[in-house]
């Protein structure tokens, strides 16, 4: 562990030093009674005020020493097998430090043993750290694949679909693609119409993996309006543009905007408003969809008239919209939570044939763009530059499953999963280790991701807070929090680069995610493999070095040398010219000349029919799939309501929900659910009422939030609240109902397709109704609680020093 922290100064204050976070970049100071400070950047147009609550790094919640679930610790000192019965109930027994890891090393090893690589899943979800080099996920991987191999989730549960999608229609990664789409600057001067599928809600460019220069996609846009830009919102719920009234709002029903889209190329192609020439010089398989949009292929025409019936758009709404994108510079932006729905794949593949029938693929201020509005980060101008992040290793003994079907391996083991042409025969996973991530925050339908909790032997937490998924661990192992190291960060979304001192010394016992796994290493034998040997301050200058001289990038003179950094804190190099317009112009390059700069797709061209997707055995096109859960579906009769679990505006996913920001925005402790006043009204619900939302699924309260910028028959409770479930109430199956509002206990546990096994949980229906006082006063959310802690003979409720209170 790095020792390299702010030292006091003969006044007692310490000098402003900067933090660069997923929220953006911090200063970052000491008062004078050594507690930190953070402010934010005086530089930043929009700065978010969500870091600041990083300040607090000491507080009821964080993990301060190792410790081990009571029952599992007898078995393992029993020589038993251990079973995973009793967590989230069975208290804790702290430990020291060795014997935390003995026992960490030796589970790993037996595992390994006696069930092989592939019996062991390395968890972490990529949010721990903005950093290079402390990413949980990153050295835990690096760990398991030393050690011999693991399994390991691939794919994310914000852009599933869609990362998987684009490579059979451009042939880029997703990021590629990403870098491809027209930047702000370009939609501010350039681009004449803006069709967002989903919005683009601000709130969620707040943040942004790996942390971004500034807050400037808002200023982006207004300046875009004044410009005259026509933005159209289509959307179950109103972005900031539309409920300001500078866009305008098409309401659609969740989950049918490719029935749409689909409806918007039928006019374009019935009135003879393609870009022909653009379709035949730069795509693949368009003859086949407009045989499919036009119904020669046995299927209804895709009329306006037809999908009026499905969006809930009119039919001459849709027409005109039409018409409206033809012969303009356009581009089609699609929020990520579109493709979040069963079939989503569909969805992306839709938006990128209709910004390629209206011949705007690759011009400047047109095309498409596939997360907007998704992060601060997307749409900011390439600077050419990479960040020098710390790399996975080699795990050819492992295998790798769609992060999103977690629980279907523990649950089956030996079933079999279609993933993107493949098929995967589920790993029988015995132990999973966990880092700098909580499943029970980003996993959909929690009662059933509760039941395969249960089935690992083992389960190993290490992280800073004791999250739900931490108090149902068997060992947990505490980490430290980015104010207790020293890391460098930036460069992903912008040019700002920051090293951060450790601020303040690690919480209690806590230890960052390095020097644990590396004492593991060394246990097991494998440290040369795992990390070359070297500590974080080493590792630092190793991946500076490499940054500073990256081998596809021209000798960098303006990088200082990692000493030169540090005095500075922060520096802001200058865009690389060359390699940002090859990085942001592939689409640019391919449209001028689709020869010399074909892409890799089996055409070389865009795909919009593929055989590959085809041989799947799934339409070889785009097509609309209706959901099984939908406003079209039977299963309204009971569930009239269709759930959106949007991002919230407070926290980030899960992280921080216990800090001022997220507590502010809740009711009596709860978190809110907008709701239409027409549904509100007719099931008796006033604003602030308390509510219990609830399906087949599962069930939880939240606070009634009443407004018109959602609309009728939809239902969004943002994502986030932990899990609080309820010792006394139950819903109809007998399961605990979430006191705080947790939308996954009615989420579906579903793949979007065979595609990409990607989550789906934007397609939920449920009903709503009104929880009379008494219950609603009974049952008082406390979400924000440590486990319980033992020795061996006596069971305490708290850790013999918990910190200071939340």
């Amino acid at each position: 562990m790095s020792d390299r922290s702010i030292e006091p100064g003969a006044t007692g204050t310490h000098p402003t030093r900067w933090l660069m976070t997923h929220y953006g970049p911090y200063q970052a100071s000491l008062d004078a009674a050594g507690r930190p400070q953070l402010a934010p950047d005086p530089a930043d147009p929009a700065p978010t005020p969500l870091g600041l609550a990083l300040a607090e790094v000491d507080h009821r919640l964080r993990i301060r020493r190792p410790a081990a679930r009571r029952t599992w610790l007898a078995a393992v000192e029993a020589g038993r097998d251990p079973e995973g019965t009793g967590r989230g109930e069975v208290p804790f027994v702290e430990l020291p430090w060795d014997e935390a890891l003995d026992l960490a090393a030796a589970e790993l090893a037996r595992i390994h043993r006696d069930h092989g690589p592939t019996a062991i899943y390395g968890g972490s979800y990529g949010w721990g750290s903005a950093g290079w080099f402390h990413r949980a996920r990153a050295q835990l991987h690096r760990l398991l694949a030393a050690a011999g191999g693991f399994t390991m989730g691939v794919g994310t549960y914000s852009h599933g679909a869609a990362e998987r999608m684009i490579p059979h229609v451009l042939g880029l990664d997703f990021a590629a693609a990403g870098a491809a789409a027209p930047d702000w600057d370009e939609i501010a001067t350039t681009t004449d119409i803006l069709l967002s599928f989903g919005g683009i809600p601000l709130r969620n460019t707040q943040l942004d993996w790996g942390g971004i220069p500034g807050h400037r996609v808002g200023a982006a846009l207004e300046r875009a309006l004044d410009r005259g830009l026509d933005m159209v919102t289509v959307a179950p719920m109103a972005d900031d543009a539309a409920a300001a009234g500078r866009a305008r709002w098409l309401r659609i029903r969740p989950g049918t905007d490719v029935a749409l889209i689909l409806a918007l190329l039928h006019v374009l192609v019935s009135e003879g408003l393609i870009d022909r020439p653009a379709l035949d010089r730069l795509t693949h398989g368009w003859p086949v969809l407009e045989a499919h949009i036009l119904g020669r292929d046995g299927t209804p025409p895709k009329t306006p008239a037809w999908a009026a019936g499905i969006t809930g758009i009119a039919d001459a709404a849709i027409a005109a919209l039409a018409w409206n994108l033809a012969g303009r510079r356009a581009v089609i932006a699609m929020a990520w939570g579109v493709q979040r729905h069963q079939n989503g794949e569909m969805a992306v593949w839709a938006a990128h044939a209709l910004a390629a029938a209206l011949g705007q693929i690759g011009l400047p201020g047109g095309g498409v763009g596939i997360g907007y509005g998704a992060g601060g980060g997307f749409g900011l101008p390439q600077t050419g530059r990479r960040p020098g992040l710390i790399g996975a290793l080699p795990n050819p003994n492992g295998m790798e499953v769609p992060v999103s079907r977690f629980a279907d391996i523990l649950l089956a083991p030996g079933a079999t999963i279609d993933h993107d042409g493949r098929r995967i025969t589920a790993p029988d996973i015995r132990l999973v280790w966990w880092a700098g991530g909580n499943p029970f925050h980003h996993h959909q339908d929690l009662n059933r991701l509760i039941r395969a909790w249960a089935v690992p032997r083992t389960i190993i937490v290490q992280d800073m807070v004791w999250t739900q998924a931490a108090r149902r661990a068997d060992l947990v192992l505490p980490a430290t929090g980015p104010l207790e190291r020293a890391d460098i960060a930036g460069g992903l979304q912008g040019p700002t680069i920051i090293a951060a001192d450790a601020l303040v010394p690690p919480v209690a016992e806590a230890r960052d995610d390095h020097a644990i796994l590396a004492a593991i290493a060394d246990r097991l034998g494998c440290r040369a493999a795992f990390d070359d040997g070297l500590d974080a301050e080493a590792w630092l200058a190793r991946l500076w070095d490499r940054a500073r001289g990256a081998p596809n990038l021209p000798d960098l003179p303006d990088l200082p040398d990692l000493a030169g950094l540090r005095a500075l804190g922060r520096i802001d190099p200058a865009p690389l010219p060359d390699a940002a317009r090859q990085r942001a112009g592939r689409l640019t390059h391919f449209r001028a000349d689709p020869e010399a700069g074909k892409l890799p797709t089996p055409s070389g061209r865009i795909e919009l029919a593929s055989d590959r997707i085809a041989a799947m055995g799934l339409p070889g096109h785009p097509c609309w799939q209706p959901p099984a859960e939908w406003a079209g579906s039977e299963l309204t009769a009971r569930f009239p309501l269709h759930l959106l679990s949007p991002q919230p505006a407070t926290r980030l996913h899960g992280q921080l929900d216990h800090a001022a920001p997220s507590l502010a925005a809740k009711h009596d402790g709860r978190e809110r659910v907008m709701l239409h006043p027409d549904d509100a009204a007719a099931r008796g619900i006033a604003d602030g009422d308390c509510v219990m939302i609830w399906n087949d699924r599962g069930a939880c309260l939240a606070a009634a939030r009443l407004s018109t910028d959602i609309m009728p028959g939809v239902a969004a409770l943002p994502t986030g609240a932990w899990y609080d479930p309820s010792p006394t109430l139950k819903d109809a199956a007998g399961r605990p109902v979430c006191r705080h509002g947790n939308p996954n206990l009615l989420t579906r546990d579903a793949g979007s397709s065979p595609i990409a096994q990607a989550p789906a949980a934007q397609t939920c229906l449920v009903d709503i109704r009104r929880v009379d006082p008494a219950t609603a006063a009974a049952e008082r959310p406390s979400p924000h609680e440590g486990p319980m802690f033992a020795d061996r003979d006596t069971v305490t409720t708290a850790s013999p020093d918990t910190g200071p209170a939340a």
